[in-house]
């Protein structure tokens, strides 16, 4: 019968990718861990997704994001070996805001979450993904992280998040998004 559990974490720590162990609240696993969260609201997205089209490009960004918390989940000497998020993968999810974007109109006040399932998860996923961008600068700051693509890359994450919540509200027969502000 196989194990799923190791009882390793009882102590309140967790093990790196590279030797050593670090508290379950440190930095470097508070920061994994929201990516991690990110992935599953991307999941939710996708689940509830209208589009093909939208299916495969959130099944990618949860690819992009487990490559990112191995990374994030090594240590400082390891971390290379997980490296794959470069400025082709930033131009990549630039291009793809711009083809989404330019499928919707963008609104011109802020707007509320839910007005459509996938969209209010795409929302979920994107403040998720704002979460881990900061961490991750501080792992950045703390000289935790050298890759000076991640905060990029997350970064255009959440705006793609943005414009694809949008895209789906679209899909699902909402092309106008709920203003966060009345008309009074």
């Amino acid at each position: 019968m196989p194990v799923y559990f190791t009882r390793n974490g009882d102590d309140g720590s967790t093990g790196l990718l590279g030797s050593g162990r670090v508290p379950k609240y440190h930095l470097r696993p508070t920061t994994y861990g929201t990516l991690d969260e990110a992935s599953a609201a991307l999941g939710l997205a996708r689940s509830f997704s209208r589009s093909d089209e939208t299916v495969a490009l959130i099944l990618e960004l949860q690819r992009d994001l487990y490559k990112i918390m191995a990374e994030v989940a090594a240590t400082p000497e390891q971390a290379f070996k997980f490296r794959s998020i470069d400025s082709d993968r930033i131009s990549w999810l630039e291009s793809k805001i711009e083809i989404i974007g330019g499928k919707i109109e963008m609104p011109t006040e802020f707007v509320l979450p839910g007005d459509s399932k996938s969209g209010a998860a795409l929302d979920l996923a994107r403040t998720v993904v704002r979460r881990g961008e900061r961490y991750v600068a501080q792992l950045k700051l703390e000289a935790e992280l050298d890759n000076p693509y991640l905060l990029p890359y997350l970064n255009r994450l959440s705006s793609l998040c943005f414009v694809l919540g949008l895209w789906e509200n679209a899909q699902a027969g909402n092309e106008s998004p709920t203003l966060a502000k009345t008309s009074t």
